[in-house]
Parts: structure tokens; sequence; C-alpha cells
């Protein structure tokens, strides 16, 4: 949400108080039994001021903080992307690369997806996987048909889905249609909406984000209410200011005392 938007929220919340503290101010001329329904009323419209005009603002709390944290220098985050073998790696990598605060782009793993393997099967995948192509440097075959194999540091994963494919292929005659691409990417804080809407041209969301801001996003959203809580939050503040506005002849005179009290003192 903008600044503009926000100042126009938070000044018709204000507004609506004032309308409940006018609403407490008329007390003298109601029935006291009907002061119930004037905090009642009270809770209510502030409850209904916060639903309307401060819970959008309340929600960008956390993004807020985010931003703060993206202005600090040397912060740097770790993004984790899943992606299609589709997507071209090459393009990709040179597009993240080439953008400033980017420090690295490097896949780490290619998920491969195949039928469930009775014991013979996995026994043999087991045994083969580890000599299809040197860049494999520890894997994991389950017996539901997931093959998860991690790749040696700067790998190329062109060349290591290839050699996959062509074992395939030579193997059992068929083609891989498709595998999952696990990769990182180390870049500046101040770097992290830019590479997000990169990633989102090519239809790609991060999985999970390491770092200052993130972590910063993440204990601001475990520190507030809900927003349910926090649309009661402003009932009460309802509350408290037509209490505020019943009282308000009372409260006046007591700061005159209160004053003057002080003015004697000295």
């Amino acid at each position: 949400m903008d600044i503009l938007t926000t100042i126009i929220y938070i000044i018709l919340f204000i507004i609506v108080m004032i309308v409940v503290f006018s609403i407490g101010m008329l007390r003298p001329f109601m029935p006291k039994k009907e002061v119930a329904i004037v905090l009642l009323s009270a809770f209510i419209i502030g409850c209904l001021g916060g639903a309307f005009f401060l819970i959008p603002i309340y929600d960008d709390i956390p993004e807020v903080v985010g931003s703060v944290e993206k202005l600090i220098p040397n912060n740097e985050e770790t993004m984790y992307l899943e992606f299609s073998s589709a997507v071209d790696v090459s393009s990709l990598k040179e597009n993240l690369t080439h953008t400033q605060g980017v420090k690295s782009f490097e896949v780490t793993s290619i998920t491969f997806y195949m039928w469930q393997f009775n014991d013979r099967e996995l026994a043999y995948m087991n045994s083969v996987i580890k000599n299809i192509d040197s860049n494999y440097k520890n894997f994991t075959v389950n017996k539901s048909g997931k093959i998860d194999i991690e790749l040696v540091q700067g790998a190329d994963p062109d060349s290591s889905l290839k050699s996959f494919s062509d074992w395939y292929k030579q193997v059992y005659q068929g083609s891989l249609s498709y595998a999952q691409i696990h990769a990182k990417v180390v870049l500046d804080s101040s770097a992290i909406d830019q590479v997000k809407q990169i990633l989102l041209d090519k239809g790609i969301v991060p999985t999970k984000i390491d770092g200052p801001v993130q972590n910063s996003i993440d204990k601001t959203n475990q520190t507030m209410l809900s927003n349910n809580e926090f649309i009661i939050f402003t009932g009460i503040i309802g509350v408290i200011v037509a209490i505020c506005g019943i009282y308000f002849d009372a409260i006046v005179v007591a700061f005159r005392k209160l004053k003057n009290f002080g003015k004697l003192r000295k």
C-alpha cells in the first residue's frame, strides 16, 4: 500500500474515533440505562473502522519491516528455486547473474519422477546411477520412483540432464518428459524484488528465502495479532474513546485541578 493511501486510511479511522467520542459526549442527554448501548455501539464502530481502514495497513507491516532491512548495506539473502527442466537454465542463469546485486546462481540437484520400483529395480537404480555422470555427487532412490541427484558444485545442469536422459533412452528405449531442477541464488537484500520479478516472468516462484529480510518478516508475523484479534483490539479502542467522551467534563476538571496543584507546588 502506498504512503498516500495509508495516510488517508489513518485519517478516516481518526474521524471514526471522533464520531465515537462525540457520541460519548452526548451521555448527559441520555438515560443512564443507555450507556451500555453507547459502549456497545462504540465497540462495533471501532471494529468496523479497524476492519476497513487499519487492517490493510496492519497486513503490510511485515513487508514494511522487510523493506527497511533491504536498505541496510551488505545484507545477503539465499533464494531457493524449484522449476521444470523445460525452463532454459542457461538463459535464466544469464539473466540472473547479470542482474545488479546477484552474487551467484547454482543448480544444486535434479529430481526425476519415474514409476514405482520393485525391489530388483530399486537395487539396479542404486547400483547404476552413480556411474551415469561424474557430476553426480550424491543420490537417493525412492521406491515410489522419485530419484534425487545432487550435483557437484559448478556442474553443467544441461549436461547432467542429458546424461540421465541418454542413459534412460539406451536402457528403456524411451524418453523422459519431465525433471525438476533445484537451484539457489545468492544475492544482496536490495535485489530481492528485481530478482523475484525476473523469476515471475519465467513462471518461477521461490520456494524458500533465507536471510535478514525474510527473517525479519517471519519474526514480525510471529509477534503480530491475528486479523480477528486486531479488529477486536480496535473495538476496545473505540470503547476507550467513548468512555473518554462520556467523562470528558470530569477529565477536564481533574486536569485543571492537577495543573493548579502543580502551580501551587512551584
